[in-house]
């Protein structure tokens, strides 16, 4: 009986993710949408018969704090006081007086127009949009919770927590006795208690504005009390410009002719070139840190040295192995097309006697030596648009097209695990596609053996990718990891990737045919396992050992091939 339960519950939250998306793609196209209104109810409904991991105890009365500070991670500070949010394309914004406001855990540029007004430049494709429609109808149910709490029923007086917690928001500076009193009141506000309040508080505290954690919950508090009783509601709009642009890959168009170009000044073009989706520290620092801090690092193992590389304080032995790459042959591209791809080239060619810890065939001449094509993490389906554009052939005035010898395409990302735990490995063999019958299996150059006998425990299988890693729940990736697929973790770039890959080397023929494709991901989380969601934390220096592993094994085939 359990399992049938089970399986219901599975096809209830994969149709709640169906309705989310639809609705979403509805109101976009509408252009306008008010959250706490009508055409909101759709998805702040969906999201509550969802409740994904990442987002807690949403559907309870209580406050869902690690949720909010997942959330706040990756929306623009001080968006919890605009009445008014616009998703526009790239508009030319970075030309005004404004100043982008940056989220710590996603690149994309905000602006923040006036007291009501918070501008998001979307840059990043579909993918983006749902991101962020997501986090904010999470926002939009928690600030609800908190008018639902504060708000005396038939009237539009407010209980004495929430006074209290007004006195202490507009004083100046609060003193410890202030902010303690402020903080009971406002766990009894959430419906939590003081250690819990007192954690967020002081993971949210920063020294220019200690008090952040009590005026989000104000303003998340007051702009849903004043809708509530009759004031103006607040509003979620799409710029003309960015329904006209959406799918049209005018940014990865551009990112890709910008590499191509610099790859054509630097005479790279005609070598073979090995393209690697990773971030922007562990190739360089896998090719160059052990020579470049030899007299820094005179004691421990290479894992010692990448974990203090990985250390916020260590800047200077950084810039040393990147000084040392940059006479080495390592070409840095800043993206400017709006995509935040940035990207590093190394000619190995021009690599100088002993430095670097990997060695190429002695008789290898070096029109034939590899070009390493390193890019950053994509973001869900504008992984799709990178690769697709970077895979076309190069087009010049008055020449012909030239085909780029791509030798093999290696990516590298986090992911969530559902046997084991974080750090672990999973090398796919396939990847499906959430909400649809499409599938992708290929032949991976990694396998499981490559990286066994290392402490991390090894998943070799199939991988979903799925439309957004916060819109995940129990139920569904149960019934993926127990069913027939027998799906091993789950991420937002593979489907998008090989897809890619598959039009340019299988029908289009821009690539050739019997490309190399790598595939491995190291576990950011395991969203099955309460307390194990991304949602519970970074990986901090755990995430160090599996990057570089699979960094090495990746460079180890490269330079063998």
């Amino acid at each position: 009986m359990s399992k049938i339960k089970d399986t219901t519950r599975a096809q209830e939250s994969t149709n709640a993710i169906e309705r989310l998306y639809i609705t979403m793609r509805h109101l976009f196209n509408r252009g306008f949408y008010k959250p706490m209104g009508i055409s909101g109810e759709t998805l702040r409904n969906a999201l509550l018969l969802l409740r994904p991991e990442i987002y807690g105890s949403i559907a309870e009365k209580k406050a869902e704090l690690n949720g909010l500070l997942y959330v706040l991670e990756r929306l623009p500070q001080g968006i919890e006081q605009c009445r008014f949010i616009n998703l526009t394309s790239d508009e030319g914004y970075s030309k005004t007086h404004f100043s982008p406001i940056i989220p710590p855990k996603r690149r994309r540029n905000c602006y923040r127009i006036d007291d009501e007004q918070m501008n998001i430049e979307i840059t990043r494709g579909r993918s983006d949009i749902y991101d962020i429609l997501t986090h904010l109808t999470f926002l939009f149910i928690e600030s609800g919770k908190i008018c639902n709490r504060v708000l005396i029923e038939d009237t539009d007086k407010t209980i004495r927590d929430w006074q209290k917690l007004e006195l202490a928001v507009n004083k100046t500076k609060l003193s410890q006795e202030d902010r303690e009193v402020a903080l009971i009141h406002t766990a009894n506000i959430l419906g939590r208690s003081f250690v819990e309040t007192m954690d967020v508080y002081n993971k949210l505290a920063t020294k220019k504005d200690p008090e952040r954690f009590l005026k989000i919950i104000y303003w998340l508090g007051k702009l849903a009390i004043e809708e509530e009783t009759g004031g103006e509601k607040r509003t979620i709009t799409f710029s003309a410009l960015l329904r006209e642009r959406l799918g049209h890959h005018i940014h990865g168009e551009q990112w890709a002719h910008n590499i191509k170009d610099t790859l054509n000044k630097h005479r790279l073009l005609e070598r073979p070139i090995h393209i690697i989706s990773a971030n922007m520290h562990s190739v360089v620092n896998s090719l160059y840190a052990k020579k470049a801090l030899e007299k820094d690092s005179a004691e421990g193992t290479l894992l010692d040295m990448y974990q203090q590389l990985s250390l916020e304080k260590n800047a200077k032995l950084r810039e040393k192995v990147l000084a040392m790459a940059r006479k080495n042959g390592m070409i840095e591209i800043k993206d400017v097309s709006g995509t935040n791809i940035d990207v590093q080239i190394f000619d190995m060619a021009k690599l100088g006697e002993d430095i670097c810890g990997y060695e190429l065939p002695a008789d290898l001449s070096n029109e034939n030596k590899p070009v390493i094509f390193v890019m950053d993490y994509a973001f869900g389906e504008q992984a799709f648009e990178s690769i697709d554009e970077l895979l076309k052939p190069f087009k010049r005035k008055h020449k012909k097209p030239f085909y780029l010898d791509i030798a093999s395409i290696s990516i590298m990302g986090k992911a969530g695990i559902l046997e084991g735990g974080k750090g672990d490995l999973m090398i796919p063999s396939a990847h499906i596609f959430e909400g649809t019958a499409d599938n992708y299996p290929f032949q991976n150059e990694l396998r499981g053996d490559d990286f066994r006998g290392n402490g991390l425990k090894v998943m070799e299988g199939t991988m979903v990718t799925v439309l957004g890693t916060s819109l995940q729940n129990k139920d569904i990736l149960k019934f993926f990891h127990e069913s027939t697929w027998e799906v091993i973790g789950l991420e937002m770039e593979g489907v998008h990737y090989q897809k890619a890959i598959q039009s340019a080397s299988k029908i289009r023929r821009s690539i050739k045919e019997d490309v190399k494709v790598r595939y491995a991901y190291y576990a950011s989380d395991n969203p099955l396992e309460t307390g194990s969601t991304l949602a519970s934390g970074g990986l901090g220096t755990t995430g160090v050992k599996p990057t570089y592993l699979i960094t090495d094994k990746i460079l180890q085939q490269i330079f063998n091939s």
